[in-house]
């Protein structure tokens, strides 16, 4: 529930063996991201992409990408909804309003600089990520409270993934 501390010293052991934490929780729980807060760790530094994702089978391919003191900026207030879960809060899904289209910049590991543009599935996702940073969960963001709730009790048949 607050803003993570921002990462000074890049290219650290330290910082290599967060990611690498931040990796294998990821692929472990088949998530198709992760904020270092996630896993009790008070930095700016998100994980996201690596391949298609399990919970999302439909979902465009988003780069492999470690994003360390992120800043988004929407080139379009356009929104669109999207179900979403979390790692945070394990059975829930509800369905968020996110940016369609966003720039990104922050760095990597190494302290090289980032600057993307985003569109569909690959925006929804660093949204999602970075709110992590600023304490915030997705269900603070659901507008619809009848479009939220137990993924089983919403999705009996199966038909949305877990948790994101």
């Amino acid at each position: 529930m607050r803003k993570a501390q921002l990462v000074d010293d890049f290219g650290t052991p330290a910082l290599a063996a967060l990611i690498e934490d931040m990796r294998d929780t990821m692929r472990e729980l088949s998530g198709a991201g992760l904020a270092a807060p996630q896993i009790g760790v008070d930095l700016r530094v998100v994980i996201f992409g690596g391949g298609p994702s399990p919970r999302y089978p439909d979902a465009s391919a988003v780069p492999d990408t470690v994003l360390i003191n992120p800043v988004l900026m929407p080139v379009t207030h356009e929104e669109e909804g999207g179900w979403e879960g979390c790692l945070s809060v394990p059975g829930l899904r509800g369905w968020v309003p996110r940016w369609t289209h966003l720039r990104y910049t922050g760095f990597d590991a190494d302290g090289e600089p980032i600057d993307r543009i985003a569109t569909g599935f690959h925006a929804r996702v660093v949204q999602h990520e970075c709110d992590h940073l600023d304490g915030i969960l997705y269900p603070m963001r659901v507008r619809d409270f009848s479009r939220f709730g137990y993924t089983e009790v919403l999705f009996p048949d199966g038909s949305v993934a877990a948790d994101d």
